[in-house]
């Protein structure tokens, strides 16, 4: 019986990760955009989640309701200090599993589109030892 609990929390982890999944991409996305534009407009992520317009308008409202973001009609798009800090820790670990896999010989557009997946499924632990192990390959 021990085993099937085991699996049962596996699976309630990866249910767990899956909620914030979208919420990371989301600030991540708004992040990269007010540094690159300046703003950060429904349109454009839109077209970088490859989504509607309606998605993204839904989504954006219930983040506000989570306290990521502040959007309103009238006003821009903006981070709270809660997105803006989900920001840069999802940010930081994207680049990390990038350039680990990049280190490991994986080609860039692989390595791309794997670490979308991987970043939201990924534990603080094993994390802290692909960073470890980046730095004895980079080294």
């Amino acid at each position: 019986m021990k085993k099937n609990c085991e699996r049962a929390k596996s699976f309630a982890v990866t249910r767990e990760q899956h909620l914030s999944e979208i919420a990371e991409d989301y600030v991540e996305i708004i992040s990269d955009l007010l540094v690159q534009k300046g703003k950060a407009r429904t349109c454009d992520i839109a077209e970088l989640l490859g989504v509607s317009h309606v998605t993204v308008v839904r989504t954006l409202a219930r983040l506000t309701k989570q306290g990521y973001v502040e959007s309103t009609k009238e006003e821009p798009i903006q981070l709270t200090e809660k997105g803006a800090s989900l920001a840069y820790v999802s940010k930081e670990r994207h680049l990390l599993l990038f350039r680990y896999l990049i280190a490991l010989g994986v080609p860039k557009e692989i390595a791309t589109i794997d670490t979308e997946g991987m970043e939201h499924h990924i534990s603080p632990e094993t994390l802290t030892a692909f960073k470890r192990h980046l730095e004895l390959l980079e080294q």
